[in-house]
């Protein structure tokens, strides 16, 4: 049987003089797989054969002479000694009625286009819901595309996102990548679903990564809901997926953007998120023997966060644009976790959601001390930047002061803005605050930040 395998197999990928036309297994540890017998350059797409006739779809990753490092997309039983490995065959566009197909010697090709809107996908272009195939008519790879700096257009339009304390305080430009830093259970989800319900983006790419399988339709049904994904692309590839489909999920969502980007389209990318992408290839690094260096994470980790984020940003002169929002996970509210730092440094603003604010029933629990737009003084009028500008001192003002206004230790009029921090900041929290199903426009947010001062 293996025989006629390898017989159609040289058939296939006889244009490819310089490479072994099949391998065997020869070890197995853990989620890695070492292969000898076959030549491939990393990132390529392999099948292990099992006796059962079962094949297992894998990826090449790593290399230390002969032998090759496969991790696999799935589960490894049935892998026997001697398991036969060949080039796998890639399918360029998933449409029956068009098929196309040819052996694999770099990047995935996934499929893309309008198909895919309404759409739930795995990592791998498969749909997740019951809608039927995608019948896509194209494809693109996986791999990052090199994009000169000095040609992408600058960020000088705001976008309007719906949430009144970001379109007013932390206002974002079409283009700009953002953070959304948040500890477990402090409304980061129901943001992040207003944001997608609301936000003026011609198409929305959601990228689930690493999250409860059970979120993904809670996601979908009760927070994206069906206004929402009728104009969307969700791709899904949670927990328990193998890491290597964790990090092929957040790579496709974003060669989905990156497609409706060069049709000129404003797109809002979301991914759920940056740190469980991070987490995958943690694993997928030391599973290879990569060393650990900062607090576990091994240097490729802080390697591949830019290429990813990157990839966002805006096109060309008069092209489309990706805005991204990328969540990052802070372990116990910390903000110096290696993750979170690294990502503040690579991002283009960040918004912090504290844990205080949401125990005491103020959503969206948005820091805006500890929050930041980098875009925001090149995208407002000089008017929006010193009314926030003036919130934002009040607000902090009167937070130093809490513990002596709780106790009544002050006495007013020693201190005359502390003393309108006082007076306006029951009027504060009530415009920082937002209910899930309230939309708030620029327009309109700025209509109540005039008001708020000369109410």
């Amino acid at each position: 049987m293996w025989g006629s395998m390898l017989k159609e197999k040289k058939e296939q990928i006889a244009y490819l003089p310089s490479m072994s036309l099949s391998g065997r297994v020869t070890r197995v540890t853990g989620l890695v797989m070492e292969a000898v017998g076959l030549k491939l350059p990393v990132g390529s797409a392999c099948a292990i054969h099992l006796p059962n006739s079962v094949k297992i779809d894998a990826e090449v990753v790593g290399f230390d002479g002969d032998r090759l490092f496969l991790m696999p997309h799935s589960d490894l039983d049935g892998v026997v000694p001697g398991s036969p490995v060949f080039p796998s065959e890639v399918t360029l566009i998933d449409n029956p009625k068009h098929p196309k197909r040819r052996p694999s010697d770099r990047s995935r090709h996934l499929p893309v286009g309008d198909q895919l809107l309404g759409r739930v996908l795995d990592g791998n272009g498969k749909p997740l819901d019951t809608l039927g195939p995608l019948l896509a008519r194209e494809s693109a790879p996986l791999g990052a595309r090199i994009y000169n700096p000095l040609q992408r257009a600058p960020i000088t339009d705001t976008l309007d996102v719906g949430v009144r304390a970001i379109n007013s305080m932390l206002s974002v430009g079409k283009g700009q990548r953002l953070g959304l830093f948040a500890g477990s259970g402090v409304g980061k989800s129901v943001l992040l679903g207003m944001m997608a319900r609301y936000t003026a983006a011609d198409v929305i790419v959601v990228g689930l990564i690493g999250e409860r399988g059970r979120e993904v339709k809670e996601f979908i049904e009760q927070i994206l809901g069906t206004e929402g994904l009728a104009r969307s692309v969700v791709v899904a590839a949670p927990a328990d997926t193998a890491p290597l489909m964790r990090l092929q999920g957040a790579a496709y969502a974003t060669t989905i953007a990156e497609y409706f980007r060069d049709q000129g389209k404003s797109v809002l990318l979301i991914m759920d998120s940056l740190t469980r992408y991070a987490m995958a290839q943690r694993e997928i690094a030391l599973a290879i023997g990569e060393p650990p260096a900062t607090k576990g994470y091994p240097p490729s980790v802080f390697a591949k966060l830019p290429i990813l984020v990157e990839r966002a940003g805006n096109g060309k002169e008069g092209g489309g644009s990706i805005t991204a929002f990328y969540t990052v996970l802070t372990e116990g509210d910390d903000q110096q976790d290696p993750i979170a730092d690294a990502a503040r440094a690579i991002l283009d603003g960040h918004i912090v959601l504290n844990r205080n604010l949401a125990e005491s029933g103020h959503y969206p629990a948005i820091d805006i001390e500890q929050s930041i737009s980098r875009a925001m003084h090149s995208i407002t009028t000089t008017e929006h930047q010193l009314l926030a500008r003036r919130l934002k001192q009040l607000y902090s003002r009167y937070e130093r002061s809490r513990d002596l206004i709780s106790v009544g230790a002050y006495s007013a009029g020693s201190d005359p803005l502390l003393d309108e921090a006082i007076r306006l900041y029951p009027r504060i929290t009530a415009y920082l605050q937002q209910n899930i199903l309230e939309k708030s426009s620029i327009p309109e947010s700025l209509a109540g930040l005039t008001a708020l001062f000369n109410g």
